[in-house]
């Protein structure tokens, strides 16, 4: 049976537009297997795993577990837990850090104020390396494992990088999947070259392009908007443009993109469905996921 990851590149899908959304990111060290459903399916406290799904719902704050790569015995350790709290917009991306003897203390985080990008004194600034998150998650999509496991290994001692395992930022079929924190930016189809591209980038500002499937700041329209703008004007640093909500309603949205030095474009962003049909995980029936395409960028007069 030919994977998801294998259809999605024989039909060129573009990656454009495909992040997982999410202003916030709250990731929980959890070592061993993960289930399909990691946070309560694994070895995590099942009860914890729903508080934490219903308490983030509708807030902008996205939950997934970490592993750090490498091999993942059936064992309920460590005794302690890494947990990282990173909000993405640009001009207040930041990376609050803690470590936890239990994890369920994180019934006390207000994920909400946490999707405004309100850290509300928790943990402690992250002085360390931009993280470099890697869907591995073989139970939720084999492509994550047969892909992202063999890239989590080549790229365990990067430099200048903290890499983890992660359970799920969307888009199997893109795999191998990677989404480096703070800036949010979600990449596809990568290998280790082009992960260390990217990291050298982050640590300057910069943002890469390059299979870039968005930022997880943005509604999907905002990420084809944003990404279209850097194409237009070369623009490549990763706080220098912010996308607004989109406007209207499909098949025909409208997102305004701003510099902070004044410039302003208007975007026409046409959503479609992705033909033909094609399975969105492994095993999954063929379907037309949606597709966003910038049309159109009109500047507008600076403000």
């Amino acid at each position: 049976m030919i994977t998801c990851a294998t259809a999605s590149r024989e039909l060129d899908e573009p990656l454009t537009a495909t992040a997982a959304t999410a202003r916030t990111w709250l990731l929980v060290e959890q070592p061993g297997p993960w289930g399909a459903k990691a946070l309560t399916s694994g070895h995590l406290d099942p009860a914890l795993g729903r508080d934490l799904e219903a308490s983030a719902k509708g807030t902008g704050t996205r939950i997934a577990l970490v592993r750090r790569p490498g091999r993942h015995a059936d064992r309920h350790g460590p005794a302690r837990h890494h947990v990282f709290l990173a909000h993405t917009a640009p001009g207040n991306s930041w990376i609050r850090h803690a470590v936890l003897d239990d994890p369920a203390g994180l019934r006390g985080l207000d994920p909400a104020a946490a999707g405004r990008g309100d850290h509300g004194g928790w943990g402690e600034p992250w002085t360390g390396d931009p993280l470099v998150c890697v869907c591995t998650n073989g139970k939720r999509d084999r492509c994550c494992a047969l892909l992202g496991r063999p890239l989590a290994g080549d790229l365990a001692h990067l430099d200048g990088a903290e890499v983890w395992e992660i359970t799920h930022i969307g888009g199997h079929r893109f795999a191998p999947t990677v989404l480096v924190l703070p800036h949010g930016y979600a990449y596809g189809r990568v290998d280790a070259r082009h992960v260390k591209e990217v990291v050298e980038g982050v640590r300057e500002g910069r943002v890469v392009t390059g299979l870039c499937r968005g930022r997880s700041t943005w509604d999907r329209p905002g990420q084809a908007a944003e990404l279209a703008v850097r194409a237009l004007t070369g623009e490549d640093r990763a706080d220098a443009l912010t996308a607004e909500p989109a406007a209207g309603a499909a098949p025909h949205r409208t997102v305004l993109v701003r510099h902070t030095d004044g410039r302003r474009w208007r975007v026409a962003v046409e959503q479609g469905s992705s033909v033909p049909p094609r399975p969105e995980s492994c095993g999954a029936d063929p379907a037309s996921p949606a597709r966003f395409t910038a049309r159109d960028v009109h500047p507008l007069p600076p403000v």
